[in-house]
Parts: structure tokens; sequence; C-alpha cells
């Protein structure tokens, strides 16, 4: 405002409710005459207090670092003497700077913490200097109040753009990262193996280190895995994953609770497709032929699994291994064959076929003499055991 002398006068603006929507609305324009030409130095002065109070900046400021923390500071103070003079949102060029240093400290490896500190030192440096300046112009305090008020909300609206930068950089991050190990994932399961320098390549780009032995793991559906270190494909309608073989089953069991799954067996990551391949055929045969359980460990039924890959081979050793239990009524077939696997895996200890059977002891001994008497020699012929045995696990689950 001009008074009557025609010198420069600033009244008080502190009508409405002082928002930060109204903020610029509410200042005097004629402020940006006054402030600009002795804001010039501000900048240094504010480089100089953020290197001083934040030891991540306390370095020299050459390179892209300096020249990016450089522009930051100047187009801050800039615009912000412009937006006294003319209120109206950032230009375009403007809001690249701060959501520039919003991706450059993504990839310096820091969160926004750092950056934000910095806006707040240099928004207390510029409103000291204001505040001197401004009472050697005479303007009045409530007027500097509501220029106090206009620099931290002017802080906060270029915070909010240096967020968006760092969340926007972060994403493509992600993104990229995730398509790199997908493309692992694939040259892990080709068939035939994909050439092993290629595969290592593929490993440091997608930062996944290749363990020595990993598992598969096929899933029946979507499942949330973000706490597993893992390769993942979960959009087709064959889910699976590659994880380092784990030393102990809790967490990954804890990790797929509530999804029915399977974990192939440990291989070196040239025969991941096979582990996956194993996964996929234990799932398929839960709950009709291995045990209804949520997540089914391959490991653990590697004797089925192999029988069921050759069943003309499988039935051949059934008929001639069990031969003499197929005149039986299939009560009486499942009664004695389920004796006598318990009787061959515990070596005929009475004691631990009847726990495993819940029956007497003295019924164990009556069954084995039936046994004796249908198998003669062959309880006793190692051969013919084992053949029994593999037998009996076709057949009996």
């Amino acid at each position: 405002m001009t008074g009557p002398s025609g010198e420069t006068t600033f009244g008080p603006m502190l009508g409405g409710d002082g928002r930060p929507g109204q903020l610029w609305a509410m200042l005097p324009r004629e402020l940006a005459a006054v402030f600009r030409p002795r804001m010039l130095d501000v900048a240094d002065e504010v480089l100089r207090e953020i290197q001083r109070t934040i030891p991540d900046y306390a370095r020299p400021l050459d390179g892209a670092f300096g020249k990016a923390l450089r522009a930051g500071v100047q187009a801050a103070i800039l615009q912000f003497i412009d937006r006294i003079a003319a209120s109206g949102p950032l230009p375009d060029e403007r809001r690249k700077v701060f959501v520039g240093l919003g991706v450059h400290e993504l990839a310096q490896g820091r969160n926004l913490d750092v950056l934000q500190a910095a806006y707040r030192v240099g928004a207390r440096v510029t409103w000291r200097r204001m505040a001197e300046v401004g009472t050697r112009a005479g303007v009045p305090s409530a007027t500097l109040c509501l220029l106090a008020e206009a620099i931290f909300a002017y802080i906060d609206e270029l915070s909010a753009l240096s967020i968006e930068g760092h969340a926007a950089a972060q994403a493509r991050a992600a993104g990229a990262l995730e398509r790199r190990r997908r493309r692992l994932l694939d040259l892990l399961l080709a068939d035939p193996p994909s050439p092993s320098r290629t595969v290592q390549e593929a490993a440091a780009a997608a930062e996944w280190p290749l363990p020595h032995r990993l598992v598969a793991v096929a899933l029946d559906g979507p499942a949330d895995v973000s706490g597993l270190d893992a390769l993942e494909d979960l959009e087709d309608g064959t889910p699976r994953l590659l994880l380092p073989a784990p030393s102990d089953r809790a967490p990954l069991t804890a990790a797929l609770a509530g999804h029915r799954a399977a974990v192939g067996p440990p291989v070196p990551p040239r025969q991941a497709g096979r582990s996956l391949a194993t996964a996929q055929e234990a799932l398929r045969l839960v709950p009709d032929v291995l045990p209804d359980e949520p997540l089914t460990w391959c490991e653990d039924h590697l004797a089925t699994l192999w029988l069921r890959k050759e069943p003309f081979l499988a039935a051949e050793v059934t008929r001639r291994r069990l031969g003499p239990l197929t005149a039986l009524t299939p009560k009486q077939y499942n009664r004695l064959a389920g004796t006598l696997l318990a009787w061959l895996e515990t070596c005929g200890n009475v004691r631990e076929v009847a726990d495993r059977l819940a029956i007497h002891p003295q019924t164990v001994r009556a069954r084995a003499q039936e046994l004796e008497a249908l198998f003669a020699d062959s309880l006793r012929d190692p051969d013919d055991r084992f053949e029994m045995i593999l037998a009996l696990r076709a057949t009996l689950t």
C-alpha cells in the first residue's frame, strides 16, 4: 500500500481464519519488493546452516548432490518471493525441482527425514532474516506473524512435492525390480535349463543371490507372501514361488497359513523346474493320495511321489509282492496290509506296531502269525521286504 507521502506502508492483514489456502491472498503484494533485493544472500546462509546441523549434508557441495541442493534452496526462496508478489500455484518447472529432490533422496538410499529436516532449517533461517528485514522496513508485527505462517505452510507444500517424487521413484524402482525378479524366475524354471552365466547375471540384476539349494512352492491360489524373500508368480492359474531351502520349516509354514500349498524337494538352482513339478504333483494328490494337510512337504512323501510317477512299475511290484493278500476281502486286505507295513517299517517291534495302529500287542502277534503264513520267507528277504514297503505305500496312500 502507498501512504499519502508516497512511501510504502503495511497495515494488519489478519482478516479471515488464517488457513493455508488464504495466506497468499492475505499478504500485501508490496512485501515482495521489500524482501527481494535483501534475500539474495540468504540462500548461501541456508546452505551453510544445513551443512552445519545435518550430518548427511555435511560434505562439499559439488557434483550432482551440491547442484541439486543449491538449486533447491535458491528455487525455494525465489519462488516464495514470487508467490508474495502474485499468489498462485508453483509453476511446473519449479515443482520439478522439489519433486526431483525427493527422487534424489531415494537414489541416495535415504528416506525423507533428512530432506524434511533441511526444509525446516531453511524455513527457520529464512524467517529469521525476513523478520529482521521486515522490522527495519516497518512491517507491522501482525503482518510478520502472517508471513511466518506463510513460510511454514510453504515448506509443507515443498515437502509434499518431495514426498510425491520419492514415492513415485520408489514405485518405479519396485516395478523394475519386480520385472527383473520375474525374469529370473522364468530363467530358473526354463526347460531346458538356462545357461548358468545368464542366470547369474539375472540374479545380480534382480538383487536375489542364488542359494546353494532352493525349493519351489506350488499354491492352489493367490497368496500374500510379502514376508518371504521369494521369486514369485502369483498372477496366472498356477501360482508358484522359488525361495532358498529353509533350515527351519516354521517361518514358511507361518507365511503360508490359510493357503493350501506344497513345498518341493530342495534342489540346486539348475533343477528348480523339477522341484516345482514335484510340488505341483503333490498338490494335485492332496487329499486323495497324500494326507489332507494345508502345507505338504514333498520331502516327507518322496517314495509315494516316486511310485506315482511310474504307475505301471508300481502295479507290477504290487502284483508280485502283495499277491498273497489278493484273495482276502477288502476289509481283511486293509487290516493285514496296514499291519504288514507297520511291521516292516518297525522291524517287527510289536510295541511300536501296537502304538502306531492303536491296537493291543496281542492283536499284533495274532496278525503277525497270519502274515507269516501268507508270506513265509519273503518277510526275511531284504529285497522282498523293500519292494513290499514300496507296494504297500503305493496302495495304502
